[in-house]
């Protein structure tokens, strides 16, 4: 492999500097001030600052709410990350399967990607509406009284349901080209010595595609845990009562609505530890079991 060979020391950090004047301005300065304002407390004019250490860590880790929006954003990043990456799958192997109309499906399922989460938190607003919504229409023909707005469980599956559809076609491309690269000589070999469809996808697919696998569950909750405030934001606004209230809206309404900065920046301080520790869990021991 021919390396490429800089002879002025200088531009090499040239090239760089672009991408790394913007990793500064939009990623690490905005960290370090969240780090720092995590430790202050300002008073109701936004005035006057004081240092007051651990205090707003302490006060969260005592409060009924932010404990609260713990567990949901527990419960509700691991149901996004199954129902996108288990439906997604499902609709790579459709395709694998397919021949002459796989162009065109693969096409389609891929056209929602492009949708901006605000909108398709929307839509799905729009189709769960219990007064205008066609499938709280449908569920009230079977005997179920669809409402998002004063049940929990339906507010919480409608925005798992609106952000696992956003990350759907995400995942459908990578589990497609996995799926792809499996050399079809070792499943056609598995068939012939009398292996069915699921035993071939269990012992033969599904191994091969580990590493896709893994690559998408830590990035699938990453998903969830952040860029998902869109859709919480136009469908449910963490209501009712702080059921779909996640950390990272939790982080929003109360820095932004309720000004408190300082128990904001250790909101996201904290959401910024559980994930690095969540993708360095998944990287040190999940890998192991990967296969490469």
């Amino acid at each position: 492999m021919k390396r490429t060979i800089f002879r002025n020391q200088l531009l090499p950090w040239l090239l760089l500097a672009p991408q790394l004047a913007i990793t500064f301005i939009f990623f690490i300065w905005p960290a370090a001030q969240a780090v720092w304002q995590s430790f202050l407390r300002e008073d109701a004019f936004g005035m006057k600052s004081t240092f007051v250490g651990m205090a707003n860590y302490w006060r969260l880790l005592d409060s009924p709410e932010y404990l609260n929006s713990l567990q949901v954003t527990a419960v509700f990043a691991v149901s996004v990350t199954i129902l996108s990456m288990g439906f997604s799958l499902l609709l790579a192997v459709a395709v694998d399967r397919m021949i002459r109309s796989a162009q065109t499906y693969t096409t389609l399922l891929v056209w929602p990607y492009a949708v901006a989460p605000a909108v398709a938190g929307i839509l799905w607003w729009f189709i769960f509406n219990p007064t205008i919504g066609i499938l709280p229409y449908l569920l009230d023909q079977v005997g179920y009284n669809w409402n998002h707005i004063s049940d929990k469980g339906d507010a919480m599956l409608l925005v798992v349901i609106a952000s696992a559809w956003k990350q759907i076609s995400y995942n459908f491309l990578f589990f497609v080209a996995g799926l792809q690269s499996i050399p079809a000589s070792l499943r056609e070999a598995a068939a012939i010595d009398g292996a069915g469809p699921v035993k071939r996808f269990f012992t033969i697919t599904l191994p091969l595609i580990s590493p896709t696998t893994f690559f998408l569950l830590v990035v699938n909750i990453v998903y969830a845990m952040f860029d998902t405030f869109a859709v919480i934001d136009s469908t449910t606004e963490g209501g009712p009562a702080q059921a779909t209230n996640i950390m990272v809206y939790k982080v929003y309404f109360d820095g932004f609505v309720g000004q408190n900065l300082g128990s904001s920046g250790a909101q996201s301080v904290i959401l910024m530890l559980i994930v690095i520790a969540l993708t360095v869990i998944q990287f040190r021991w999940v890998e192991k079991k990967v296969e490469y």
